[in-house]
């Protein structure tokens, strides 16, 4: 697959993703077609060439954590970006249980 029909198609997903819940990076793959591509998927969203349009701070790691080199002013942005949509962190992490988006794989 192209490298831009790949990022084309993990923005489309992430676009998906609803206001207050989050998606994992495994997850974005996954449903993109590819389940190994969850690194893919971490640079993809690292080099986003529309953030106010694309909500990369909704994906996070698969234990719920936010990204330490978030691309959009450090991990501590998109927990305050996150907190703002109502998700609630416990221990430094996502609620994942109450949180994750639960979107089906077709």
């Amino acid at each position: 697959m192209e490298t831009k029909n790949t990022f084309e198609k993990i923005y489309e997903i992430v676009c998906q993703i609803p206001y207050g819940t989050v998606a994992t990076y495994g997850q974005i793959a996954a449903l993109a077609g590819n389940k190994r591509l969850s690194r893919v998927v971490g640079y993809a969203l690292h080099v986003n060439p529309r953030p106010e349009e694309i909500p990369c701070y909704r994906v996070v790691n698969r234990f719920g954590e936010v990204s330490k080199a978030f691309a959009f002013g450090g991990g501590n942005r998109q927990k305050d970006l996150l907190m703002a949509e109502g998700v609630e962190f416990r221990d430094g992490r996502v609620v994942m249980e109450k949180y994750q988006w639960r979107k089906a794989l077709f």
